[in-house]
């Protein structure tokens, strides 16, 4: 995705394209900015995966990093990645920012 994105912004970049009002669908810099939130959460969970890594080394996988219960099988099995449980992920996100 890095390389498509490098590509797409060099195929672009010397172009006096008109793509705002092109009615044949997409715009080249709508693509591109789609193309860049993929490969931002791609990214991220790269990272997110890497620190599960860590955690299952240590011995603490599994267990949430916020009241220290046990993270439920099924959550795992959907989130490998979970640092904390579903408990204290519905009180994060009912909780005003």
């Amino acid at each position: 995705m890095t390389s498509d994105l490098g590509d797409m912004a060099a195929a672009s970049a010397g172009s006096n394209l008109d793509d705002e009002h092109d009615p044949e669908g997409a715009t080249v810099a709508f693509e591109r900015q789609q193309l860049a939130a993929l490969l931002a959460r791609a990214e991220q969970q790269l990272v997110e995966v890497a620190a599960a890594l860590v955690r299952l080394a240590d011995g603490t996988y599994g267990r949430c990093e916020h009241c220290g219960r046990l993270i439920a099988d099924a959550r795992l099995e959907a989130l490998p990645a979970a640092r904390i449980c579903i408990i204290c992920a519905d009180a994060a996100r009912s909780t005003p920012r």
